[in-house]
């Protein structure tokens, strides 16, 4: 049985993370590890993790420098990476070493389901077909060797040692970090997302609107494509 490490990125998350603990003590089977990830939070994040007995790593912010940090400190065979206002399903463990048994998959995510008060149809539908048309209009050969863009809310995973011989995240990426991912990854097998829903906050919807908060996914995902990279956390407000 593959050994799995959860690695969950965090900033000014005290609170989301109340309902993410209590959603992974439930887990069944549980992870090997939980490795969260504080990118210099300023409420009481680190206090909460401490406090679920989890291991905290501590680095400078930005989301792709607090993965590679996380796949580093664990000691896992497999890893997945969770956002904090993300919720899985109860036999997320499972569903991960299962999927990653196939050898021929390098990169693997969940189907998000964006939630709050209400669903997010539309957007949850776009997020799903924004898998296939974003790698069409960016990386056209990618996408004709049947290669799909996951994005941080769908709860990927892979095998460590994989992310590790890739060279991981871009380091100074806090947004878009797992674009970069899959086309790295796509040169070692297959990237799937499975059909087993993680429930993902729509937090961001909810303090722009539909009609912005899509804009604005699509704005910033047109930067990575044609490298603004310096240009993207500005476009890409914080709302927590």
């Amino acid at each position: 049985m593959q050994s799995l490490a959860l690695i969950v990125p965090l900033l000014d998350e005290e609170k989301a993370l109340p309902a993410l603990i209590e959603v992974i003590g439930r887990l069944d089977p549980q992870p090997t590890q939980v490795i969260a990830v504080d990118g210099g939070s300023s409420d009481r994040t680190c206090e909460l993790v401490r406090q679920a007995g989890w291991t905290l790593v501590e680095t400078a912010r930005g989301r792709g420098r607090q993965i590679n940090e996380g796949v580093r400190a664990a000691s896992s065979t497999l890893a997945c990476v969770l956002h904090a206002d993300t919720t899985p399903p109860i036999d997320m463990v499972e569903v991960i070493r299962d999927t990653l048994e196939d050898d021929r998959i390098a990169l693997a995510s969940f189907t998000p389901l964006i939630t709050g008060e209400k669903t997010r149809w539309f957007t949850s539908a776009h997020n799903f077909i924004k898998t296939w048309y974003a790698p069409l209009i960016t990386r056209p050969h990618l996408f004709f060797r049947g290669v799909r863009l996951l994005f941080g809310d769908h709860a990927m995973f892979f095998r460590r040692a994989d992310f590790l011989a890739i060279g991981g995240c871009t380091p100074g990426d806090a947004v878009m970090e797992e674009a970069d991912l899959c086309v790295k990854f796509a040169a070692l097998g297959r990237i799937k997302m499975v059909r087993r829903v993680v429930r993902t906050s729509d937090r961001r919807i909810a303090a722009w609107g539909p009609l912005k908060a899509n804009w604005i996914y699509f704005k910033v995902g047109m930067m990575w494509a044609f490298g603004l990279r310096s240009r993207m956390e500005k476009n890409y407000p914080d709302i927590r």
